[in-house]
């Protein structure tokens, strides 16, 4: 005899419908904005019925938070990965910095979900924290990562979390001029920011 379900387990077929609308959300927003991606659109995107949307998130923002965790949570394990493979404190930063680029010039869908859904501005100056989401902190990782090569002996002294919003901000600022600028060259962009790292955190003289 098949083994039942857990009580109030999603079945595959519900994990697949809820992963579909989640890819059709991520598609919208990133073409046409939050604002713009209705449940409706959502719907017809899917090739579903609003209700059939609705069955599986109860309105559009559970929906657009659950493309938000998504994207979230794919960012944070490439990157997480990529730093995990290096155990030398210099050579996590610099993995840390390359992680931080690469994905988003892989995922632009990704980046734009981010930026129309965190940024609460049109100048995108000021971030919001929908579902909890610490993006005062995002850069606590980074943080510990510098930390780490001061206890190693790696680097100058300095205040990490200070450094890492400094280094954060400078990945933040290519990014968003790349998204404005597609002909950027990220790679180089990506060698500058890694020799800027570098250079601000290790030890000189």
């Amino acid at each position: 005899m098949a083994a039942r379900r857990a009580q109030g387990a999603p079945t595959f077929t519900e994990q697949a419908r809820r992963s579909q609308l989640i890819e059709c959300t991520i598609d919208l927003i990133s073409t046409k904005g939050h604002p713009a991606t209705s449940l409706a659109a959502i719907a017809e995107r899917a090739g579903l019925s609003k209700a059939a949307v609705l069955y599986h998130f109860s309105s559009k923002d559970n929906l657009t938070r659950a493309a938000l965790e998504h994207v979230l949570a794919e960012f944070t394990a490439y990157v997480n990965e990529r730093v995990a493979a290096e155990p030398d404190p210099r050579a996590a930063v610099v993995a840390y910095v390359r992680a931080m680029i690469g994905y988003q010039q892989a995922n632009r869908r990704h980046v734009r979900v981010i930026t129309e859904m965190l940024l609460d501005d049109e100048g995108g100056t000021r971030l919001k924290t929908p579902g909890g989401h610490d993006t005062a902190g995002r850069w606590n990782a980074l943080a510990d990562l510098l930390a780490a090569g001061q206890q190693a002996g790696q680097f100058r002294e300095f205040d990490p979390a200070t450094v890492a919003l400094a280094i954060g901000g400078s990945i933040d600022g290519v990014v968003a001029h790349w998204l404005a600028h597609p002909e950027l060259d990220l790679d180089a962009a990506a060698n500058e920011l890694e020799t800027f790292t570098l250079y601000a955190i290790e030890r000189r003289g």
